[in-house]
């Protein structure tokens, strides 16, 4: 937490780095060094950063039916956490009980009344920050409780025809879809094949009635192997009266489409075919299912148009299954119109080996990677240099088939499960300031925009949330908060606290990250061209890339004729310098304060300030 005068010496020290230099056609050469434009003036009053500067939005780009996911900037976000829009459905379901209730502002497991109205109405909000497309987590109806937690992450789904009441309806949520795309903004569905929302039993684990828990286990009931299954020791299973028609679409509710095998304890056999905390384990080997389970999907994208789905627990369903799914739900999407319909899966895996099986052999498009975010924790976090980035993306080769390359895997620097970037930072050995943790922060983010791949930010993100933790200690509301643990806080760059509303367009991380977006928005090279490693030495902090448009990828505006740009970061907390070999003789800087000298024919010095980077384009 920041008072008036701290926040405006972070500010000087941590934005002189991010100031754009490059809108007009100054040079850097040995002689001549940028100074920081005026373009975005950093003023203190009441306690927030102003900026005079008109940031690109997704009103500038093309048409979002025209846009391939190259083109976007993601923001994450859990509609519960958000903002509420509308309090009559805070309760949930007035019909079915089941989806009802688990509403407490106070608990973090619980639902505290963020929507689908909500959202739409703080569209402006996140079309200024720069975002092109909005990723969900799910929405369709959830069981409402399940032991001591309520539904409001949305991964227990009961109904997948229907919009969870808590949200909203199904025709709110269109509402929502329609407003976006008017916006031209794309909206992105989290969806699950793995399982639905724990409703079937075993007899031996929860009795006759599947009411009880007779196992003296705290690892759930045990799982049974397909050997054990196969020798007749498998469970029994059992559905509580009046549950036996939960689920729709009805298949959904026989026994026989699921694996019924026990709990996963996460590894070998279990990890596929095993109920995650008991949640009903579909089996995905089953034809039927997937037959099933692609008719959902379609039905989906033919009712409520969405742009592209972000599929849930990838590496737990057999890679045979996504190899038929992906490829028919795109086709489907396309037949509709619908011609960058778009899927990112999620496999919870920092091999890059284990993560482009996915896109090569199960036919995704893309994954999330957690190779790049698992790279730059070793580099930010943890001060281990920047070798596991050049590792990672020699490494990219892999994801290269004929619907997939590692330009469309999607970056991020922390999630709803493992937790958000500035919390790793808070619990690092290395014990960082604020204004670190702000300047890593900054740093990792543009990572994110500016080397290969499609940013994403997680909502809160831009207003300096930190987190105590993964999981529920990671999803604190946007809206004034009421859980105590998230109000105890201390938010980076701001006096604010999550009990207040936390919708600050004048944030200086909000700022920045507009900031990026437009730079991102400006060059093509930076979205879609080749990325090639230029520098990396173990004894110094500067990692530098250079990102290559093709002649033939170029369009005919003057940024986009640009073909080539250099971007170097520092991950250091110390001014560093290393020499480059670069051919062309000048680099026009587009952003950052740094001297880029050409030493010889063929090499150029460049030298970055602590925990900064810099963008060049060649002239």
């Amino acid at each position: 937490m920041l008072k008036n005068n701290k926040v405006c010496a972070l500010l000087l020290s941590t934005f002189a780095t991010l100031i754009f230099a490059g809108c007009g056609s100054d040079k850097i050469s040995a002689d001549t060094h940028v100074e920081p434009a005026s373009v975005a003036e950093v003023q203190v009053k009441s306690g927030q950063t102003n900026t005079t500067k008109q940031y690109t939005t997704a009103a500038d780009l093309p048409h979002y039916l025209e846009r391939d996911v190259q083109e976007e900037v993601f923001y994450f976000v859990m509609p519960d956490r958000f903002n509420n829009g509308n309090i009559d459905n805070d309760l949930g379901s007035k019909t079915q009980p089941i989806s009802a209730g688990g509403f407490d502002k106070t608990n973090k497991g619980m639902f505290h009344g963020g929507d689908i109205q909500g959202l739409k109405d703080k569209l402006p909000y996140l079309k200024e920050l720069g975002i092109s497309a909005i990723w969900l987590t799910p929405i369709l109806r959830n069981q409402a409780m399940q032991a001591d937690s309520s539904g409001y992450h949305g991964y227990w789904v009961l109904d997948f025809t229907e919009i969870d009441p808590h949200l909203g309806s199904n025709d709110d949520l269109k509402d929502l879809i329609n407003s976006a795309h008017a916006e031209n903004i794309k909206i992105y569905f989290d969806i699950i094949t793995n399982h639905t929302a724990d409703v079937i039993k075993y007899v031996e684990c929860h009795g006759e009635d599947g009411l009880q828990w007779l196992v003296k286990s705290d690892k759930g009931c045990p799982f049974k192997s397909v050997e054990q299954v196969a020798s007749g020791d498998n469970y029994t299973t059992v559905i509580p009266k009046g549950h036996e028609q939960l689920k729709t679409p009805a298949w959904l509710n026989d026994p026989k489409y699921y694996h019924n095998q026990g709990d996963s304890f996460w590894q070998g056999e279990s990890s596929k075919r095993g109920d995650f905390a008991g949640l009903d384990d579909i089996d995905t080997n089953n034809p039927e299912v997937l037959a099933g389970m692609i008719d959902i999907f379609k039905n989906l994208i033919t009712e409520f148009k969405p742009d592209g789905f972000r599929i849930d627990t990838v590496k737990h369903v057999n890679t045979d299954f996504w190899a038929d799914f992906a490829p028919a739900l795109v086709n489907h999407a396309q037949s509709l119109g619908i011609n960058n319909f778009f899927m990112f899966g999620e496999v919870y895996s920092f091999s890059s080996k284990e993560l482009s099986e996915y896109t090569t052999v199960g036919n995704m498009q893309s994954v999330l990677d957690f190779g790049f975010q698992g790279a730059m924790v070793e580099s930010l976090i943890e001060q281990k240099g920047t070798s596991s980035l050049a590792t990672l993306f020699a490494n990219d080769i892999d994801y290269l088939d004929h619907d997939s390359n590692a330009n469309q895997l999607m970056n991020f620097t922390g999630n709803h499960d493992m937790g958000r970037f500035a919390y790793m930072l808070k619990k690092s050995e290395f014990n960082y300031s604020e204004e670190q943790m702000v300047k890593r922060t900054l740093l990792a983010h543009a990572m994110t925009y500016f080397m290969r791949g499609v940013p994403i930010i997680y909502y809160g993100d831009e207003q300096g949330f930190v987190g105590d933790g993964g999981d529920q200690a990671s999803r604190q509301d946007m809206m004034p908060s009421l859980v105590a643990s998230y109000n105890d806080d201390d938010l980076l760059a701001t006096d604010a606290t999550t009990a207040d509303d936390n919708f600050d367009t004048t944030h200086p991380i909000y700022q920045s990250f507009a900031q990026y977006a437009d730079v991102f928005y400006q060059y093509p090279a930076l979205r879609r061209g080749e990325q090639k490693t230029v520098y990396q030495a173990d004894d110094n902090a500067i990692f530098a890339i250079t990102r290559t448009l093709a002649a033939d990828n170029e369009g005919t505006s003057p940024a986009e004729t640009s073909s080539e740009m250099l971007i170097a970061f520092n991950t250091s907390d110390k001014p560093a310098k290393a020499s480059i070999a670069l051919e062309g003789e000048s680099y026009r800087l587009v952003m950052g304060k740094n001297k880029l000298i050409q030493s010889s024919k063929d090499t150029h010095t460049i030298e970055i300030p602590a925990l900064s980077f810099a963008i060049y384009e060649k002239q």
